[in-house]
C-alpha cells in the first residue's frame, strides 16, 4: 500500500479516493462502467485489500448496463468473479444478470425466531439443549433432510416456497408474514431448474450443510433502539434463535449449470469482461430469464429449509422445556436473504435519451427496473418501501447480521440513506479475513470448543472438529465495526445485539 495523501489509498494498483468518512471510490477509468465504492473504516479497508476483493469489485464496474457504482460493503471480501460484500444494480432492458454475481448458495440467509424464554431459563440446560438441537436438525455434507422429496415435493417447493410449507404444517401464517417476500417468487420456473439439481435437492430439505451454515441460540444483550426493538418484539435477556443456511446442492448445481450454458451461448459477451467467473446473460435474453426463473425457485427453496429447521427447532425446545411452542412464543421475527440477484424499481441517473446514465452524463433521475445483485450484502429497505412487510413498514425492514460463534450478532433496521447510497443494502456478517485452511492449521477444533464453553459459556456441537477450527471466531473480521460502519452510514441502523449462548453447525 502507499499513501499520496490522508485522502488517496493505493492497493496493488487500486487506487481509492475518500468521498467522506467510511466511503472510499474508485474512480471510473478505462472500460470501467461506472466507479466503485467501497464503505469501510480505515480498520476495516486494511483488511478487504488484504486479497483480490479491490480487483474484483474495478472488475465487476464492466458487467453490461450497469449503473450508478458497484459497491463492496464493510465485510467485503474475495469470492468467485464478483466480492462478497457486493452489490451491482443492472438496467434490466439493456443491461445483464450475473449468476456470479448472486454466488452459489442462491438464497443464503438467515432468519431469527423470537420467544419468550429468558437466559436464566436457559442456564444449566445449554448442554442437554445443544444436544438435541444437533441431534434432530440434519448438519453436514451430503444428503440427509427433515423431509424426504418425491418429484411432486420438490416441484411444490420449488413453485410455492413456504405457502408449500404452510400447506403441509410446517409453518403457520404468521411466518409468512414475517419474512421477505412472504416467503416465495412468484417468478420461479421449476422447470428451469435442471433433473440434476432437483436430484441433489430433494433429500436436503431442511438441513442446515456445513461451512459457516449454523444453527445458534442466543440471548438479546443490548438495546440500542427501544422503540424500534419493541416493534420487533426484542427485550434485553430475551432468548432468540438464528438459523443460518440457503438453497444447499440445488442452488449450487443451479449456479453451475447457468454458468456453463453462458460459456457456450454468451462467450462474445464473456470475451469483453475483464475475468470470466463474471460470467452474465444479457437482459432479455431467453438464458436471462431462464436463469432468473430457476434462481427464484431456487430462492423457494432456501426460504422452505430453512422453514423446516424452525418447525424441527420449535419441536425440540417443546420437549426440552416441556410446553408448546406457540406457549413459548416461537415466533419469527424476519428472514432475510443475502446471496440473491431480484428486479426491483430504484432511481436512477439518465442521459438526455433517458438511458442510464455514465459519470457526468446525468441530466435527470428516473425510476428503473434493475437487477440488483446482492452478493454477501443484505437487504435493507427504510420504513415506507412497499416491499418492507406490513408489520414492519412503518419503522424498516429487519436486517440480522451474524457475527461469528464467539462474537455477537446484530438486528438492525433499513436506514434512511440505504436507497440513495446502496439500493438499499447493507452488509450480511462479520466477513472472513482467514481462509479455510489456514484457519485449520492455526486453530484445534477442541480447544476452540472447550474455550468457548470454559471462559465464554457458550457451548458448541459440530460434525468435526475441523468445522470448528475453520469457523474458529479468529477467523472473522470484527463484527462490532462492521454494523458501526453501516450505522454511521445511515444504511443499517443498529437496534440490538445478541450473545450466543449455543450452536450447532455442520
Amino acid at each position: 500500500m502507499t499513501d499520496d495523501s490522508d485522502d488517496v489509498r493505493v492497493f496493488d494498483g487500486v487506487r481509492l479516493e475518500r468521498v467522506r468518512e467510511h466511503v472510499w471510490e474508485i474512480p471510473r477509468d478505462g472500460e470501467m462502467g461506472v466507479p466503485a465504492r467501497v464503505f469501510a473504516s480505515e480498520q476495516l479497508l486494511e483488511q478487504i485489500a488484504d486479497d483480490k476483493t479491490l480487483q474484483q469489485l474495478r472488475n465487476a464496474t464492466h458487467l453490461p448496463g450497469i449503473v450508478g457504482r458497484a459497491i463492496c460493503m464493510p465485510d467485503g471480501h474475495q469470492g468467485y468473479g464478483f466480492p462478497v460484500g457486493g452489490v451491482g444494480a443492472m438496467d434490466a432492458e439493456t443491461g445483464c444478470i450475473s449468476p456470479g454475481a448472486i454466488g452459489y448458495d442462491i438464497n443464503c440467509g438467515v432468519r431469527m425466531m423470537r420467544t419468550n424464554l429468558t437466559y436464566d431459563d436457559v442456564v444449566g440446560r445449554e448442554a442437554e439443549l445443544v444436544d438435541a438441537l444437533f441431534a434432530n436438525v440434519p448438519s453436514g455434507l451430503g444428503g440427509g433432510g427433515i423431509v424426504e422429496g418425491d418429484r411432486d415435493t420438490i416441484e411444490g417447493v420449488l413453485a410455492r416456497g413456504i405457502d408449500w410449507a404452510l400447506e403441509h404444517g410446517y409453518a403457520v401464517e404468521d411466518d409468512l408474514a414475517h419474512c421477505e417476500d412472504e416467503g416465495m417468487r412468484p417468478d420461479a420456473d421449476p422447470d428451469a431448474v435442471s433433473q440434476k439439481a432437483k436430484d441433489r435437492g430433494k433429500n436436503q430439505i431442511g438441513s442446515l450443510g456445513s461451512g459457516n451454515h449454523f444453527l445458534e441460540v442466543q440471548r438479546v444483550t443490548d438495546i440500542y433502539r427501544p422503540e424500534v426493538a419493541a416493534e420487533f418484539g426484542l427485550e434485553p435477556d430475551q432468548i432468540v434463535v438464528l438459523i443460518h443456511c440457503g438453497s444447499r446442492g440445488l442452488g449450487h448445481q443451479v449456479c453451475s449449470d447457468y454458468l456453463r450454458r453462458i460459456e457456450q451461448e454468451h462467450g462474445d459477451l464473456l470475451e469483453r469482461l475483464p475475468d470470466k467467473e463474471l460470467a452474465a446473460a444479457p437482459a432479455g435474453s431467453e438464458l436471462a430469464e431462464e436463469y432468473y426463473g430457476a434462481m427464484c425457485a431456487a430462492i423457494n427453496f432456501a426460504w422452505v429449509n430453512r422453514q423446516l429447521i424452525m418447525h424441527r427447532t420449535r419441536q425440540v425446545f417443546e420437549r426440552v422445556f416441556d410446553r408448546d411452542w406457540q406457549a413459548m412464543e416461537m415466533e419469527l421475527l424476519y428472514d432475510v436473504a443475502h446471496n440473491i440477484g431480484k428486479k426491483e424499481v430504484h432511481e436512477v441517473d439518465v442521459d438526455a435519451d433517458g438511458r442510464p446514465a455514465s459519470s457526468g452524463e446525468a441530466v435527470a433521475r428516473e425510476q428503473r427496473e434493475l437487477y440488483v445483485h446482492r452478493k454477501g450484502a443484505t437487504r435493507a429497505f427504510p420504513a415506507g418501501r412497499a416491499e418492507v412487510p406490513a408489520a414492519y413498514r412503518d419503522v424498516g425492514q429487519p436486517i440480522i447480521i451474524p457475527g461469528s460463534m464467539g462474537a455477537g450478532s446484530y438486528v438492525l433496521r433499513g436506514g434512511e440513506r440505504s436507497l440513495s447510497r446502496s439500493f438499499g443494502s447493507t452488509a450480511h456478517g462479520a466477513g472472513r479475513t482467514m481462509s479455510r485452511t489456514q484457519a485449520k492449521n492455526e486453530f484445534w477444533g477442541e480447544t476452540v470448543q472447550n474455550e468457548l464453553r470454559d471462559q465464554e459459556k457458550i457451548y458448541v456441537k459440530a460434525q468435526s472438529g475441523a468445522t470448528v477450527a475453520e469457523e474458529a471466531p479468529g477467523v472473522y473480521k470484527d463484527v462490532d465495526e462492521v454494523v458501526r460502519v453501516s450505522d454511521d452510514l445511515g444504511i443499517g441502523d443498529k437496534v440490538a445485539r445478541t450473545y450466543p449462548v449455543c450452536n450447532i453447525k455442520g
